[in-house]
């Protein structure tokens, strides 16, 4: 246990020195700020570079919807142009690859969500000299498919902090629900959790894309087992679908997720949330971009060949009414 949250903290000091770096020289408040004083002209005079970022999830999605502006904001500050594409069956964001490479850009950010369907075309990005970073997810196979560095969270770091978190609330039965099957990240978050928490963890597999299916599961498993006191969800949509569930079913289970928005920043302002995991995922965008200009024009980078991490950081009622303009403003 000690070992888990020696880890937990270096990933939170990490992250933190990251933050503190990104608002004080570099961050979004900064660059938006230094845009009006300037005309909106970028802050350097380096060529316009084009960098494609390419995840496996977008617009719409409140969470990627931060990461990307995140990478705008960097990307406006740096003189890059950015383009931006997603698609959640990981052929077709292997093929948004092979586009950006056939259009020969100066750079890549990619998630690797499923790895094994990423491999080929991260390879031969690489192997055309086009620098790649990966964000997000995939940081065991970053370095082995050619990536310069990962920006995100230890996955299975995180899960063991929600484990210890569940620990701290006194819970005995929880319900860990994975909205995305095949994504490698999210079953190391489950086990992760089952790992630290004392209590016994099950998990629950749901259509991501089909939320009034993802409620009506939710709900029926809550109401035929009321010994479940926990719901753990892994993306800041389904908080809000479980605490639906939850009342519908009548349980008093006590809901608590991963990532933070505006709308888990106010869930845990009123109580109807009691933590949420944040891997700070605007740094992942920002510090993506301005790494690659680093890269670019320096040839600098960061990490030594391990991952730089963003979080976990764990948030309760107390950080709430710090985070809510942050996150009403898009960049948390």
């Amino acid at each position: 246990m000690a070992r888990v949250r020696a880890w937990v903290g270096g990933a939170l000091a990490l992250a933190l020195g990251a933050a503190v770096a990104g608002c004080s020289s570099t961050g979004g408040k900064r660059a938006e700020e230094a845009a009006e004083q300037s005309g909106g002209k970028p802050a350097v005079d380096t060529p316009r570079w084009t960098v494609a970022m390419i995840t496996h999830s977008g617009q719409g999605d409140t969470f990627w919807d931060v990461v990307r502006k995140g990478a705008q904001q960097a990307a406006d500050k740096d003189n890059i142009k950015l383009t931006y594409g997603a698609n959640p069956e990981a052929n077709e964001q292997a093929q948004l690859v092979q586009n950006a490479i056939d259009q020969k850009v100066d750079g890549i950010v990619v998630t690797l969500a499923k790895p094994s369907a990423m491999k080929a075309v991260v390879q031969k990005a690489v192997k055309a000299g086009i620098p790649v970073l990966t964000i997000n997810s995939g940081a065991e196979d970053s370095k082995k498919f050619g990536a310069l560095a990962h920006l995100g969270q230890d996955e299975d770091v995180a899960g063991e902090a929600a484990g210890e978190q569940l620990n701290k609330t006194g819970r005995k039965k929880a319900l860990c629900v994975l909205h995305e099957q095949g994504n490698v990240g999210h079953e190391q978050r489950c086990d992760g959790a089952a790992k630290t928490f004392d209590g016994t963890m099950e998990k629950l597999y749901v259509e991501g894309t089909n939320m009034p299916s993802v409620e009506s599961s939710l709900e029926a498993k809550l109401t035929a087992d009321k010994s479940i006191d926990s719901v753990l969800t892994l993306g800041a949509p389904f908080a809000d679908t479980a605490v639906k569930a939850k009342d519908s079913a009548g349980s008093d289970a006590q809901i608590s997720t991963f990532d933070l928005t505006a709308g888990v920043a106010k869930g845990l302002g009123d109580g109807t949330l009691s933590f949420a995991v944040d891997q700070q995922q605007y740094l992942q965008g920002y510090e993506a971009i301005d790494l690659l200009w680093l890269y670019k024009y320096n040839g600098n980078m960061l990490g030594g060949g391990r991952p730089v991490l963003t979080g976990p950081q764990i948030l309760t009622k107390e950080d709430a009414a710090d985070l809510q303009k942050y996150a009403e403003r898009g960049t948390r």
